[in-house]
């Protein structure tokens, strides 16, 4: 029902009260107050769980097994991968080599992520943290860390 029909309706209350409901039956966890954007895609979902008020962007692309805190922001159009190609030997074609094991994006409580943000396999975003538009994810950072660019860079603490 989510993939064909929830996913597309509009960015309004009834279209955010359908994709919420949808959500707390197929997410392992589900928290109060959570928006789902229009658009959000995550495979099946039942191995991500979200916190307490926190949300998924419009166009958002989230991984299965993806954990996500309590009071997190998220702008549109944010993919999160999980796996990456196989590039490490030379004497064939990357595209017969396979890929990576799948890695768990974890993303703690009261984040802000920003709109077009890339986050590379296996992240971890501490608590506090702000990620920048655009930015390209290939690191982690420390808690309060506010950081962007690409690549990324830590642009300051915001302790």
């Amino acid at each position: 029902m989510y993939k064909y029909f929830a996913k597309h309706l509009p960015s309004n209350k009834f279209g955010k009260k359908v994709r919420y409901t949808c959500c707390k039956h197929i997410f392992k966890k589900c928290g109060k107050n959570v928006n789902i954007e229009k658009g959000a895609s995550f495979g099946y979902g039942f191995g991500i769980e979200i916190g307490d008020n926190s949300g998924i962007g419009i166009n958002a692309v989230i991984p299965d097994k993806t954990i996500i805190g309590n009071d997190v922001m998220m702008g549109p159009n944010c993919f999160i991968l999980s796996i990456n190609h196989e590039t490490s030997r030379t004497e064939i074609p990357m595209r017969l080599q396979g890929s990576t094991s799948p890695k768990q994006t974890i993303i703690e409580d009261d984040v802000w992520i920003g709109r077009n943000v890339t986050m590379t396999p296996g992240r971890h975003i501490a608590k506090g943290c702000i990620v920048a538009a655009c930015c390209v994810l290939t690191k982690d950072f420390p808690e309060y860390s506010i950081i962007g660019g690409n690549p990324d860079k830590l642009i300051r603490s915001r302790l």
